[in-house]
């Protein structure tokens, strides 16, 4: 999907957190390159799911985007509006429009409040309406994420993850957003809970037409809610395309590792593609050229003294690696690709 006027665009974002102290009046020491320049847009109404590895940035993007971090450089914007910049009236609204639901439902909540205190907070903050237009509100968002409003006076250490999970994705429905992040919302749960929670956002999104930034690790999760997939890795965007089009044809050998993560009942399909040898590298001391080359099947010399520009290929599909880009538009023009493989992509 794609969108002239994006509602939520993020422009070559950096976030870099330094490891030393000051000395001379200058920071010193190693740095953690978290993220390191990752463009994304998200138009009105889809849903775009980013996936990695721990540790590839997925977490520091989504509280950068919030306001949450600030940046080291770079920007995002929602509707146009500087999310870092927005001051007063302008940062208010940016809150109200904003929202996201934490991967951890009990480490999100106040443990003190009650389960209608939880929910209403963000309204109190926003001042949206009087004390019996939130407990009207409280009880239809309680319906509405398939909670019984009897559990209004309950405290979080009296229900379940599921349904405390519901809670969070209520409250942050509270302000009636148009943007919400999905950080690993279903990794703290049950395998049995984590359909109901996967299915409740879907349903909710067609039903109050927001935008989605799910985040996950599993490719799996993500390509049943998502309408594009971003493949994040060490800091760095390295594939965006459709959900189908990622899953027919995986372009990046870093996605194809990981779909071969994921279990397939065909013995044949899951030996399409090869997992990753080895761990992701340190977001301190990232490898020379593209990251992922030490581990890469494919490497070349250029991917040890180049970082990969994202090439866009038909279908506005971003690829960021030099074999993989390189021959497709070899193909394009008639030529011969310059490796061989006996995967389905190639």
């Amino acid at each position: 999907m794609t969108d002239v006027n994006p509602l939520l665009q993020i422009e070559d974002l950096r976030v870099h957190f330094p490891l030393g102290g000051w000395r001379l009046g200058r920071r010193r020491g190693p740095v953690v390159h978290a993220v390191d320049g990752v463009s994304l847009t998200v138009a009105r109404g889809e849903t775009v799911g980013l996936i990695g590895e721990s540790g590839s940035g997925k977490s520091t993007l989504s509280r950068t985007v919030m306001g949450i971090y600030r940046p080291t450089s770079g920007r995002v914007l929602l509707d146009g509006v500087d999310v870092h910049r927005a001051k007063g009236a302008a940062e208010r609204q940016l809150r109200r429009r904003m929202q996201m639901v934490f991967q951890n439902p009990y480490a999100s909540v106040n443990r003190r409040y009650t389960v209608a205190q939880i929910i209403q907070e963000p309204m109190k903050v926003q001042k949206l309406g009087d004390a019996a237009e939130r407990e009207r509100r409280t009880r239809e968002l309680l319906e509405l994420v398939g909670l019984s409003s009897r559990l209004a006076d309950r405290y979080p250490h009296e229900l379940s993850g599921g349904q405390l999970q519901r809670v969070a994705i209520a409250r942050a429905l509270s302000t009636r957003p148009d943007f919400l992040i999905a950080d690993e919302p279903t990794a703290a749960l049950d395998v049995s809970v984590r359909a109901q929670v996967m299915n409740l956002l879907l349903d909710l999104k067609q039903e109050l037409k927001f935008s989605l930034l799910f985040i996950s690790h599993d490719l799996a999760t993500v390509s049943y809610i998502a309408d594009r997939v971003a493949v994040l890795y060490l800091g760095r965007l390295v594939e965006l395309a459709t959900t189908d089009d990622l899953e027919r044809d995986p372009r990046h050998p870093y996605t194809q590792a990981l779909l071969a993560a994921v279990p397939r009942p065909d013995p044949d399909a899951a030996r399409l593609y090869q997992a990753p040898g080895g761990e992701i590298p340190s977001a301190v001391n990232p490898p020379s050229g593209c990251h992922y080359h030490p581990r890469c099947p494919l490497v070349e010399e250029r991917c040890r003294r180049e970082y990969p520009p994202a090439a866009v290929l038909p279908g506005n599909r971003l690829l960021a690696c030099h074999v993989r880009a390189g021959d497709h538009l070899a193909r394009a023009a008639g030529g011969r690709p310059s490796y061989t493989n006996t995967d389905s992509s190639t």
